[in-house]
């Protein structure tokens, strides 16, 4: 594919807000809301999100999104290898050349796959150890569960999402903004803001800020319940955040009865509500949950 794409700026591989402007126009992109499209056009908070990610020579970096390639460029910097994942045909088709141009070389280390991540199933070089990624909004969420639970060698996640879904991940019991993802994502990892993210770094401008949110994988509960059962139990608990637990898992228990059962069973007081309790609380409950429906 031939794009006539303009030389880099000397002195930087990196692409800023001309050069990204400058090559939507000569691949007659524009951003949609459809996939959720925002370039970032600042050098500076590309490798901020390279050097919050931690990531070195020895990873090999999952990109899902990579758009125009302002953050692939940044990867290839320091990590042996990237594999970028691109929904939209025309940006998956020109991201290798925009690689070559930008900095001559690196394309060898990049391949690109041309495909929806939440459809992801297999990469077809060497397992990702990292993610690493500016992930569309309305997808964020989904897709970092997935690719946690898909690809165990992923040992780090760094993505940039919208503020308020950055809290969320990372809000711990008790707090105004815990809810399903929380529990969900401390399921497969230790999760932490790792910095704000100014809405004037992306292209178009988006409405509202982002968050950086940094994932490090650690083992999942220790429980004879699945991880689906565990997480049917936390989606009940959330559906009627007023509701206590006796009478949200009063429909997977079948009785109230047995829900407050299974709840004193894992050392929970049955007028708790879900907000308040940790997966490793949820993993306990489900557990013993799982115990007296299937008896």
């Amino acid at each position: 594919m031939s794009t006539d794409l303009p030389e880099p700026a000397t002195g930087s591989g990196l692409l800023g807000a001309s050069r990204v402007r400058q090559l939507a126009d000569q691949l007659g992109v524009r951003p949609t809301k459809h996939w959720g499209q925002n370039f970032v056009v600042d050098a500076n908070t590309v490798r901020r999100i390279v050097r919050a990610g931690d990531v070195t020579a020895e990873d090999h970096v999952v990109e899902i999104g990579p758009g125009l390639g302002s953050l692939t460029l940044a990867l290839l910097e320091e990590a042996a290898q990237v594999t970028a994942i691109e929904v939209d045909p025309v940006l998956a088709a020109a991201l290798p050349e925009t690689v070559a141009v930008h900095a001559p070389g690196a394309q060898e280390r990049l391949e690109v796959v041309h495909a929806d991540a939440l459809t992801v199933t297999e990469l077809p070089s060497s397992a990702p150890t990292a993610l690493v990624a500016n992930l569309p909004y309305n997808i964020s969420v989904p897709v970092v569960l997935h690719f946690l639970e898909t690809f165990p060698t992923i040992e780090r996640v760094l993505v940039m999402v919208q503020l308020e879904v950055a809290e969320r991940l990372a809000a711990g019991p008790g707090s105004k903004t815990y809810g399903v993802p929380s529990v969900k994502a401390a399921w497969w990892a230790e999760v932490a803001l790792a910095g704000r993210v100014s809405r004037s770094i992306f292209w178009p401008v988006p409405n509202v800020d982002s968050g950086l949110v940094k994932f490090v994988r650690h083992d999942p509960p220790a429980t004879e319940a699945t991880r689906a059962q565990v997480f049917a139990v936390v989606d009940a608990a959330f559906a009627q955040r007023r509701k206590t637990l006796r009478a949200a898992l009063r429909g997977i228990a079948g009785s109230g009865e047995v829900a407050e059962e299974a709840l004193l069973a894992a050392g929970v007081d049955p007028r708790t509500r879900g907000e308040q309790l940790d997966v490793l609380a949820f993993a306990r409950i489900t557990q013993e949950l799982m115990a007296r429906v299937t008896t």
